[in-house]
């Protein structure tokens, strides 16, 4: 068994993938007072962490110390591969720690997973989170999920330091599906605004006043809130890249087909994403996609007087 505990309570956390998200929740963690080991699959945040008195290794073992294991990583893959693979972390792992996986991965890949480390005695809770990185920099994620009583009422506080709504969603994999139809309804707000916009830009409205009337009306969505303003401004970098978030697309297209759940708009904001990426978009964020609009339609939609044509930023 992992050592470091006082009673019930979770002392020493191992944190894996110090990426937008996973670094300053781990951050959050070291501030409050937690033992914390970090790891990543680069060393570029190391000595910050070493700094703030955490612990920085590329060794899973020493991550496998911990009493608490969190995954903060960017897809199922990488996710099987930490875990499962040849020197993953399961093999090093004792009867009774636990692991929670804070990666956005597909249901059926969380089903898989909480099935081979339940098989090795240790706990696992899907616990995927929502609200981009400035909300994890605050501490102030929504966190969803999925696993036992006993397992959540054992994680819960820790994950209070990331987040300040925690929700049991119900068994394993309940986190996951939560956040998936948050994320296709988040999917379908921004392909709706990449297609409706550029009409405005198109029939010579001013695109400022029509941004404003949209984010102040029946319009307005955490998608226009979020991505108009940067529209405006020709900004296209700050949110998630579209090519890594397309994921969300294909685990909600699987679910359907499998389930035989129709979804048409799902599948119409789904095409304009695939013409987005296709168009070359990917490292860009979802308020890229208006770019497919604005050009088939010759116009941009900017901060500008009139109507701003392809050509101008």
């Amino acid at each position: 068994m992992a050592a470091n505990k006082r009673g019930d309570e979770i002392v020493t956390v191992g944190l894996v993938g110090l990426g937008k998200m996973g670094k300053p929740m781990a951050m959050n963690l070291v501030k409050a007072g937690l033992q914390v080991v970090v790891s990543s699959a680069t060393e570029d945040a190391y000595q910050e962490f070493i700094a703030k008195g955490a612990r920085a290794t590329s060794d899973l073992g020493e991550v496998a110390r911990a009493d608490t294991i969190i995954l903060c990583l960017p897809n199922s893959d990488v996710v099987r591969s930490v875990l499962l693979g040849a020197d993953g972390l399961a093999a090093r792992l004792q009867r009774g720690q636990t692991v929670v996986d804070t990666s956005t991965i597909t249901y059926a890949a969380t089903l898989e997973i909480g099935e081979a480390l339940a098989k090795r005695g240790i706990a696992f809770i899907d616990a995927p989170v929502s609200g981009m990185e400035a909300r994890a920099v605050e501490g102030t994620l929504t966190v969803m999920c999925g696993g036992s009583d006993e397992v959540f009422g054992r994680v819960r506080p820790l994950l209070a330091h990331v987040g300040n709504k925690i929700l049991h969603m119900g068994g394993i994999g309940s986190g996951q599906l939560t956040k998936l139809i948050n994320q296709l309804l988040f999917d379908i707000n921004c392909a709706a605004l990449a297609e409706i916009l550029p009409m405005a830009a198109k029939m010579g409205l001013d695109c400022a006043r029509v941004a404003e009337v949209v984010n102040s009306g029946t319009g307005r969505s955490y998608a226009s809130e979020f991505f108009v303003p940067r529209v405006l401004d020709g900004g296209f970098s700050v949110g998630y890249p579209m090519q890594d978030a397309y994921k969300d697309l294909v685990s909600g297209a699987e679910i359907g087909a499998r389930l035989c759940i129709p979804m048409p708009v799902l599948a119409a904001a789904t095409a304009t994403y695939q013409m987005a990426l296709l168009q070359g978009h990917g490292a860009k964020d979802k308020g890229a996609m208006i770019r497919v609009f604005e050009d088939l339609l010759g116009v941009r939609f900017r901060a500008a007087e009139g109507p701003a044509h392809v050509g101008e930023s």
